[in-house]
């Protein structure tokens, strides 16, 4: 089977997953029992891959808070820095976001509104990106926070995070950025943004673990989403689970060290599929702004006559999707591409592909032969009637 859905999750690398083993069994300790070696251990390896999230995003390792994953990180730095600075007598509501952001962010910021939170989401142009003049317009109230996520996780479109971080902070705000898609893809330097979150298992580390930045000078403070013992800066109590952790801190040193290489070998592989692609369905076009998207990430619409999940249904053994949720019987487009413009049809024609470290060239070439017969099988007769199976 060829995999091409790297954007929903990657495969644990097998160097993490060896360095995790040990945690599970020799060195099971607590990381926050610190009278005996066991609880030692644990502390010193989890402080050590804090040490290395930290050195992927270019922060300080007490910047970094572990989490579950991107979403509990997100919500814990949209509703945390609302919710404290409210707390303590700020008497700004406004909170901005965007209409692409993933479902976490959007919901996050639904549930401040519930709470009387002025929230904004901005709209995009049809190229997936954001216009800082809007921003600009937005930011006249006064404002709280700003979560502009880095990559679109269906699009890989990429926003101008240095651009509109300036915007925000010329006007006082805090922000945040969703990494989960851009973590380890691509460089990302912290010192433009407040808080930012990170998913293990979108860089080849393990699911149930994430971390989330927050700054330290000036200092950002955030009210805890849950009670507990006060781990992590009182920030996320809980015991940290040590194997995760470990994992995570080794997929991000991977992918700062090989990051730069596999963004070449990435984007040729892209480039390559969307031209085999291109070749074997005329009318094929891309989604969102071809020069500013993630190196191994395609969003391609299919011409007319096909449909996205036709085409997943007649092609087994090649990991695609879609974007689009299904609920009971309803079919409903993707909100993405919606919002940059798309009518539902032409959403129901796309398809998210995604290439990823272990993607081979040979992947590429098979993967447009399934594709080609594919299209055969659902390319409309003159009748209007589809090619029998």
């Amino acid at each position: 089977m060829i995999y091409l859905d790297n954007q929903a999750t990657t495969p644990c690398d097998p160097r993490v997953l060896e360095a995790m083993l040990p945690y599970f069994t020799e060195h099971f300790g607590n990381p926050h029992s610190s009278g005996h070696r066991y609880g030692n251990k644990a502390a010193e390896a989890v402080e050590a891959a804090r040490a290395q999230v930290a050195e992927l995003l270019h922060a300080q390792p007490r910047e970094i808070i572990f989490t579950s994953g991107a979403t509990e990180a997100n919500n814990l730095a949209i509703k945390g820095a609302a919710r404290h600075l409210r707390g303590w007598g700020d008497t700004r509501r406004r909170v901005i976001t965007v209409a692409t952001e993933h479902k976490c962010v959007l919901e996050a910021v639904r549930d401040l509104a519930q709470e009387g939170f002025d929230t904004v989401t901005l709209p995009v142009a049809r190229n997936g990106r954001l216009d800082p003049e809007l921003l600009k317009e937005a930011l006249q109230t006064p404002t709280l926070l700003v979560s502009i996520m880095a990559a679109n996780n269906e699009t890989g479109v990429l926003q101008d995070i240095p651009a509109l971080s300036a915007l925000v902070r010329e006007a006082g705000a805090l922000m945040h950025s969703d990494l989960a898609q851009m973590a380890g893809k691509l460089p990302f330097y912290s010192e433009h943004v407040d808080l930012a979150s990170l998913s293990g298992h979108k860089i080849y580390g393990p699911k149930g673990v994430g971390a989330l930045y927050v700054r330290h000078r000036p200092r950002v403070r955030l009210q805890p989403l849950f009670s507990g013992g006060g781990q992590e800066r009182g920030f996320r109590s809980g015991t940290l689970p040590t194997p995760l952790i470990v994992g995570l801190g080794v997929a991000c040193a991977l992918a700062r060290e090989n990051m730069e290489d596999e963004a070449v070998q990435a984007a040729a592989l892209r480039d390559r599929l969307f031209g085999r692609l291109a070749e074997i369905l005329p009318g094929l076009e891309q989604n969102g702004d071809p020069a500013h998207r993630l190196p191994g990430a395609i969003n391609v619409r299919l011409p007319e006559g096909l449909t996205a999940l036709d085409m997943i249904a007649h092609m087994p053994d090649v990991a695609v999707s879609t974007g689009s949720a299904c609920s009971s019987a309803e079919i409903v487009p993707s909100y993405v591409l919606t919002a940059m413009g798309l009518s539902a049809e032409e959403a129901a024609r796309s398809l998210r592909l995604s290439v990823g470290r272990f993607t081979s060239s040979a992947d590429i070439a098979r993967a447009a032969e399934m594709f080609r017969d594919a299209a055969l099988v659902e390319a409309p007769l003159q009748d209007g009637s589809k090619c029998p199976t």
